[in-house]
């Protein structure tokens, strides 16, 4: 399934599925320590921060919508991706690993099962609701938006290397024009593009970029 879309036609390699083993031997270690006890950073009673807990919620989105549609290449892609986030942080809400196996199950529906009674479920995974993703978890705090004047980028490259700003700034998505304009002419090289000049017009892409046409 992870070759490509279900109705396609595809090569057929062992060679192949040794990415899909890797990624199963994986999820295993992501649960399950080399004693074979529950891995000690999955945790009753903790949180997963911001980013990846908005990865998780956009993987539960994704691969519901992916599973309606028979497209398991891209859900199966979509999970190796959340496993790859899961994987790094130092402590995993066992709620976390739970929804995560439940969405992996369809496809590996044994090793799913086994690791799902060795997190202490005496029934089936199947039996279990269907995770539902929250969209307000899906939400960005802040974005990325980079400044211009007059159309020429004023990015790292150009940038004083001991200015204690980027020319990437975090912002609030809904921030105002006149918010984002106000920390862009805060910026060392920006500043300079527009000293002794007249703002004529400013053009705003809310979390994409700024764009000062001075003369």
């Amino acid at each position: 399934m992870f070759l490509g879309p279900l109705e396609a036609m595809k090569p057929w390699n062992t060679q192949g599925i040794e990415g899909i083993a890797r990624f199963l031997r994986k999820t295993w270690r992501l649960v399950i320590d080399g004693s074979g006890q529950r891995a000690a950073k999955i945790q009753n009673e903790c949180s997963l921060d911001p980013e990846t807990e908005r990865m998780l919620q956009a993987t539960i989105k994704k691969v519901t919508e992916d599973y309606e549609a028979l497209s398991f290449n891209t859900a199966i892609s979509q999970l190796m991706i959340c496993l790859n986030s899961l994987a790094k942080v130092d402590s995993l809400p066992l709620e976390s690993v739970q929804t995560f196996l439940q969405l992996l199950a369809p496809l590996a529906p044994h090793i799913c099962e086994e690791l799902w009674q060795r997190l202490g479920h005496s029934g089936s995974i199947s039996e279990a609701s269907w995770p539902c993703y929250q969209p307000e978890k899906l939400q960005q705090a802040t974005v990325k938006v980079i400044f211009q004047v007059n159309g020429k980028y004023r990015g790292d490259a150009q940038l004083d290397p001991q200015a204690e700003q980027s020319a990437a700034l975090e912002l609030d998505p809904q921030a105002e024009q006149s918010a984002a304009l106000e920390l862009a002419q805060q910026q060392t090289k920006v500043a300079a593009q527009l000293a002794g000049k007249t703002i004529k017009r400013v053009i705003y892409v809310p979390g994409k970029i700024v764009n000062i046409v001075a003369v």
